[in-house]
This record gives structure tokens, C-alpha cells and sequence, in this order.
């Protein structure tokens, strides 16, 4: 046996019995909702042991299986690393290799909860209206089979099994960063079921609940370098380790089937009767500032958020972004300072030891630049307010789709559909209305209105005008 083997984690006491089930076990949700179930088992107990779920790989599961499914979840802030046990995760069932065994885990009579952390093109939809999408591979595979692909698919079939068996429903809790993510998995399951069977619909729609949540914590991809210090500074040797700063927020609607949930607010967990202002706040804030980041600062040539937000061109772009385009758009939730939490943000941008890779939070922005940038900006248009640095950030999208186009894949879901919009065209003004005519991200809005204003900032927002002054860029 090696050093490294002996110094690998080990389960210590019993695997807790189970009581939720998660589709995605990703490292967000082992950095933030395992970690809150353990603690609120640890300070009222209760059965919520956690089945995970991986819907593609055995990545997470070959890494986790020989530590009994126990991890290390590690702070990090400028005091250096802050490593925490998190045994919650009692096991972890790989869907293609055996999609039974996961419904089989779902239909258990113990299983009160299934969430799920599937980032946004997990929910298959389709189309301006956000419906599902009934041309989706995996959609096409569950509405013929009784063995799913998507993680839609698997909560509809469990579903229906359970109904079948006389069983109560579970709770279906999304803690992915989606607008009211609860009512659009709600709507999604609900067609879905509707095409299987006109009665498992309407009783999913009377029966179970799908609660609004709002989920914030940055949870940095994991690095060799990274596994190898916590190794030389803790002893521990953890390949399943995860990273995250030392801020957490979960935001949850009180709305679960006969109100069996483990005790979240004992532990920091925000109980609430509406969620949105809390989630549009994190979406615009947040999630619109990291994606202005991500795309001002890749084509600037910075790797990191920390190193976007020390640049002071950037910096200042986002301090007026906040103060005159976002916060405007806003209400505050209860007991909430916006400009206080800007200010938070910005620290916790700053957090050196945060690797928060700019190419990670640029994925997928055909999925993320609706709510968190161009809601506000035609809400802001509407309503006569400054929009000029919500549609940079969009002019930045371009320029980034741009310089991938021809070369290095752009990884989105619509990928294609980005690339074929730009393909043969003779200049700029082309490329931004073949951008705009792409009708799955701009479908519901007024481009005619920002067109013109666009193409001339996509023109500034050249490699050559940033390298030679990024201010007068975004300014």
C-alpha cells in the first residue's frame, strides 16, 4: 500500500440511512448542499443520507468509491486551507452503466428529496419559450423507453413508479442557477409527464412540490496542484476534494411534500415564502458580473476572476455596471443592502486563493446571458435607464464567440447554431445581426433596439483596442 493510500479518507461511523437523492454530483453541490445536510443532520439529525447520482461518467464515483463516499470540502482564503469531513454521501450510482439501479434508488420509500445540479442545458428545453425540447436526444430516448437518459426523464419515470406503488411523491429541489429554477422544473417535468400519461401529470401537478431556491457559493474547478497541497500542508490525501470560498448562501421556498426536509435554517439556510428577489439579485449581481468578466476579461487576456477584477479598467466598468444599470433593475430582498452587497462581491473576487477560472464561467452563454444580462438590459431600456454597460458585456460575448469561431470549439449547447450564425460574413455589422437572428437566445427580445449601438461596440471591442487601452473601451 503507498503513503498515499494510507493517508485516503475512511469512513469512520455508518453511512447515514438515505433520504435524498441527487442527480449530478458535481463539485458545486458537494462544496455547498452536502455540506449544509451534513450540518443540519449534525445539529437535529434526521435521515438525509445522500444517493448521488453522475448522468454521464464514473468520474466522480471511481474517485469516491474507494473513501466509502467520504470527501474533504476546503475552505480558502487568504489564512490558508480550511478542510472539513463531509460523509453524507452514502453512495454513488453511475446512470448509463445502470439507469434501474438509479430509479430503483429514486422509488425508495426513504427517499423524500431528489435534487439536482445539472447547470442549465440539463433541463432539455427548446425554443424561445423555454419549453422542452421534444427533438432532444435524451427527451426522445425517455418518452420511448422506461430506462432514462436525462435527469428530467429519471424524476418523471421514478415519479410515475411511485404513483404506481401507492407512494407518496418526493421533493424535487433544483439548485441550478436558473430563473424561479423550482416553477420551470415544475414546468418541464409536467410536460413531459403529460406525454407519458395524462394522469401522472395532473397528479405531480396536485401532489409534489418543486421549491424556488437561490444557490451561491464560488466552488473553483479542482487542480492537481490543488490536491497536492492539501496533501503537504494537511496530510490529507483526497483525489474527490473540492474547493470553495469561505461565503455560502441557500435561499429555499418553504414548499416540500408533507414538510419533510432536514432542518436547514438551524444551519445558515434562508427559509422564505418567495425567492425571487434573492435570485435576481444573485443573477444580476453576481452571475452578470462574473460572465462580464469572463468575456471582457479573455479577450483582455486575464485567466482568472481574481486577476479580472484587479485590473482597474475592469474594476471600474463593473463598480458603474452595479451602481447605474443592475442595482436599478432591482428590488431588494428583505433586509438587504445592494450596495453592500456589491461591495461583498467584490471582495470575494478578490480572494487570492480562489482560482476561479474565466473559461469555466464563459461556457455555456447562450444558456446564462438571458436572465443575468439581457433581462436587465431591455428592462432598463424600457424604462429609460443606462444600459450602455449591460450591452458591452453582450458586445464581449460576441468578440469572444468571434475569436473561437473558426479555431477552438466554442463549448455552449447551441454551438452550431453560434457558429452558423457568423459563418460568411463580409464585416462586422453582418456578424452581430447574424448573432442577434439567433432566435434561442435573443427570440424574446427587442434586438431592432440595440443593433445598431451593438455593432459599434463589437467594433471596439477588438484584441487590438484592448491591448492598446481596455478603459477607453469600456468606458
Amino acid at each position: 500500500m503507498s503513503d498515499a493510500d494510507e493517508t485516503r479518507l475512511r469512513r469512520t461511523e455508518e453511512a447515514p440511512k438515505t433520504g435524498i437523492v441527487h442527480l449530478g454530483l458535481g463539485a458545486f453541490f458537494r462544496a455547498h448542499g452536502a455540506v449544509y445536510i451534513k450540518q443540519a443532520m449534525a445539529r437535529s439529525g434526521g435521515n438525509w443520507g445522500i444517493v448521488g447520482v453522475s448522468l454521464r461518467s464514473p468520474g466522480i464515483r471511481n474517485l469516491l468509491a474507494p473513501q466509502e463516499g467520504v470527501y474533504t470540502a476546503v475552505e480558502l482564503s487568504a489564512q490558508g486551507l480550511k478542510p472539513q469531513s463531509i460523509d453524507v454521501v452514502s453512495d454513488v450510482l453511475v446512470a448509463p452503466e445502470n439507469p434501474q439501479a438509479v430509479l430503483d434508488a429514486m422509488v425508495d420509500d426513504s427517499v423524500r428529496i431528489v435534487s439536482l445540479t445539472v447547470t442549465e442545458k440539463g433541463y432539455c428545453r427548446g425554443g424561445a419559450d423555454g419549453a422542452l425540447d421534444l427533438d432532444h436526444p435524451e427527451i426522445e430516448n425517455d418518452l420511448a423507453s422506461n430506462l432514462p437518459k436525462s435527469a428530467i426523464g429519471f424524476i418523471v419515470r421514478a415519479l410515475d413508479n411511485r404513483r404506481r406503488k401507492g407512494l407518496r411523491p418526493f421533493t424535487v429541489l433544483s439548485l441550478d442557477n436558473l430563473p424561479a429554477n423550482g416553477a420551470l422544473t415544475r414546468r418541464i417535468v409536467c410536460e413531459m409527464a403529460a406525454r407519458v400519461d395524462s394522469d401522472l401529470a395532473d397528479w405531480i401537478a396536485s401532489e409534489c412540490c418543486f421549491p424556488c431556491t437561490m444557490v451561491d457559493r464560488i466552488v473553483p474547478a479542482m487542480t492537481p496542484d490543488t490536491i497536492a497541497r492539501l496533501h503537504r500542508e494537511t496530510g490529507i490525501h483526497d483525489p474527490a476534494a473540492v474547493v470553495h470560498e469561505p461565503f455560502r448562501q441557500w435561499v429555499i421556498e418553504d414548499s416540500f411534500v408533507d414538510g419533510q426536509r432536514p432542518e436547514f435554517e438551524a444551519v445558515g439556510a434562508q427559509l422564505v415564502d418567495d425567492v425571487e428577489p434573492f435570485e435576481n439579485m444573485k443573477l444580476r449581481m453576481l452571475n452578470g458580473t462574473h460572465s462580464a468578466m469572463a468575456y471582457i476579461g479573455s479577450i483582455a487576456g486575464h485567466d482568472t476572476v481574481e486577476v479580472a477584477i484587479n485590473d482597474p479598467a475592469i474594476s471600474a466598468f463593473l463598480d458603474t455596471m452595479w451602481q447605474e444599470e443592475i442595482i436599478p433593475s432591482l428590488v431588494a430582498p428583505p433586509e438587504t443592502d445592494l450596495a453592500d452587497y456589491a461591495a461583498a462581491l467584490r471582495e470575494r473576487y478578490r480572494n487570492p486563493e480562489i482560482r476561479h477560472l474565466l473559461e469555466q464561467i464563459a461556457m455555456d452563454g447562450s444558456q446564462k446571458l438571458p436572465q443575468r444580462i439581457l433581462d436587465p438590459l431591455f428592462e432598463n431600456l424600457a424604462a429609460g435607464r443606462p444600459a450602455e454597460k449591460l450591452m458591452t458585456v453582450v458586445a464581449a460575448w460576441f468578440r469572444f464567440l468571434s475569436q473561437r469561431a473558426d479555431g477552438e470549439q466554442i463549448n455552449d449547447p447551441i454551438s452550431s447554431d453560434l457558429c452558423a450564425a457568423m459563418r460568411g460574413h463580409a464585416d462586422d455589422r453582418a456578424l452581430v445581426l447574424g448573432l442577434l437572428s439567433v432566435d434561442q437566445v435573443f427570440g424574446p427580445y427587442p434586438t431592432d433596439q440595440i443593433s445598431d449601438a451593438l455593432v459599434r461596440r463589437f467594433q471596439a471591442m477588438s484584441v487590438q483596442n484592448i491591448q492598446q487601452d481596455l478603459g477607453k473601451v469600456l468606458s
